[in-house]
């Protein structure tokens, strides 16, 4: 880098004017659509969604180019900076040593146009949010350039891959919540578009005399298998479009994953920012051999905008085998922590509170159908009883499963917690990035005896929870795990049924 002041690539005019050209098409097919069915002139309604395009693309194109003209940036021997000089003048920087992410991502019309989008991270964060400076586009070529020099500092070392794409993963996508969300949504879409070509009545009288001779239940399965079908193709092509030609590399102390179809994606994590590891089981992937696998670093909140983009995730749902074996060589252990540690079980109260806030869930959908089909639709009261027969047994089994997961131990220098049923997680997270202890109890866990110890750290949430522990149980492991930390709470708690004081654990020589 020359460290001269220098603008974006100028070919984000055409990018600006591909995107609003796109969003014209979306918005104004539907509303010439509208129009002509409410009896507007063709050349009127031409004109109307013509001119409205034309002025959307120009105006955008304008308002873009006077954001590049006046936007600059450069990148010298100790900063990274960029200013905008138009009326406000601002200016960012950020010192080089502080950078922690080059995170490079080009949607597929970035691509096109040979562009890319570079996102430079500190993992940091101010007043403002996160502390970071994007240069959206530059050349790709340019854009890994400046990846490789600033993560490497001009030393890029050898590239060692850890995992790489594999079809065969593919088989996971339909085995989660987003299946169902997806069908769901379908429907929706489906009852949009119709309602946009005036034709969801039609549609609707065509669905009804097609089953007509289908008895209430056998026509509710046929709905659920078609919404699952649907949701079943949406959840393949988002899969594809998110870890399409994945890849897991390690490089000069980063930890590299590249992915995407239409939108290529390049995120850094820095290793030294790594507190630990953690083993993520869908209900549906855990039943068929899978596990997800993410980072606990710090310097982490990821917004709702920027999961796609979130550079925890190191591996999608895969064998979980590999998630372990992965995890092994990330970590630099012979056996990943989390299979590594002897988990201690928590008391019978944490069992019967599982199941009653399972059995309470499955009961209380059963009710709220039945309210609606003596209020609304006597055909609810079929599906009200349907409900509580299937989902009355889903639950207890549900609520044992997630007892059997709830355990926390030690594996070395490692803190190792487990929970959840639909969705278990197991962390390990290392013992030094741990700065403080939770000990929390509602009314109904103290009547139980039980407490939720939250250990505290910089990485990720800001805490992983050890839910309805014994009350000595949690203070015991709380004290054996970082000794000293949660001393002065036992001392206030000693006789009143808390843990004995043990002394400190000595360092080892």
């Amino acid at each position: 880098m020359t460290g001269e002041w220098q603008r974006l690539h100028r070919r984000t005019l055409w990018l600006t004017a591909l995107y609003l050209l796109g969003f014209a098409v979306v918005a104004g097919v539907p509303t010439a659509l509208l129009l002509l069915q409410g009896g507007v002139d063709a050349w009127l309604v031409s004109l109307v969604v013509g001119g409205g395009a034309v002025v959307l693309v120009s105006h955008g194109v304008l308002i873009d180019w006077v954001r590049w003209w006046y936007t600059e940036y450069r990148i010298t021997e100790e900063r990274v900076e960029r200013r905008f000089t138009f009326v406000f003048r601002t200016h960012k920087s950020v010192p080089r040593e502080r950078v922690r992410t080059v995170d490079v991502n080009a949607t597929i019309v970035h691509r096109l146009l040979g562009l890319a989008s570079v996102r430079i991270g500190t993992g940091q964060q101010d007043m403002f949010g996160k502390v970071s400076v994007t240069f959206d586009p530059l050349g790709r070529e340019l854009a890994d350039a400046l990846r490789a020099e600033l993560l490497h500092k001009g030393h890029e070392g050898p590239e060692v891959e850890l995992a790489r794409f594999d079809r065969a993963w593919i088989r996971y996508a339909p085995l989660s919540v987003t299946t169902l969300a997806l069908g769901a949504g379908a429907f929706g879409l489906v009852m949009q578009v119709t309602d946009w070509f005036n034709l969801q009545v039609a549609v609707v009288d065509f669905v009804r005399d097609l089953f007509r001779e289908l008895p209430l239940i056998p026509l509710l399965g046929v709905i659920l298998a078609i919404g699952l079908v649907l949701g079943v193709i949406g959840s393949l092509g988002l899969w594809v479009e998110l870890w399409w030609d994945f890849r897991l590399t390690r490089q000069s102390g980063n930890l590299l994953v590249r992915r995407g179809l239409l939108t290529r994606r390049s995120l850094t994590l820095e290793e030294r920012r790594l507190r630990g590891i953690e083993v993520i089981e869908p209900l549906g992937a855990r039943l068929a051999g899978g596990a997800r696998l993410d980072a606990v670093a710090s310097g982490f909140t990821v917004s709702i905008d920027e999961r796609r983009n979130d550079p925890r995730t190191l591996l999608p749902v895969v064998p979980r085998q590999l998630a372990l074996r992965v995890a092994a060589d990330i970590l630099g252990e012979p056996v990943v922590p989390t299979e590594a540690a002897s988990l201690t079980p928590h008391p019978p109260a944490a069992r019967r509170r599982r199941l009653l806030w399972a059995v309470g869930a499955a009961v209380g959908v059963a009710l709220v159908l039945a309210a609606l089909g003596l209020l609304l639709v006597e055909a609810l009261l079929h599906l009200a009883w349907i409900s509580a027969v299937v989902l009355v047994p889903a639950a207890v089994w549900i609520g044992l499963d997630a007892y059997r997961a709830l355990g926390h131990g030690l594996a070395g220098e490692y803190l190792v917690s487990r929970r959840g049923s639909v969705r278990r997680s197991t962390v390990a997270l290392r013992r030094d990035g741990v700065i403080g202890w939770v000990v929390s109890s509602s009314p109904l866990q103290r009547r139980a005896g039980l407490v939720t110890l939250t250990a505290t750290t910089a990485a990720n949430h800001g805490g992983y929870k050890i839910p309805d522990a014994g009350q000595a149980q949690a203070l015991t492991f709380a004290d054996e795990a970082v000794p000293d930390l949660i001393a002065p709470f036992l001392e206030t708690e000693q006789g009143v049924g808390a843990a004995p004081r043990r002394p400190a654990r000595q360092p080892t020589p």
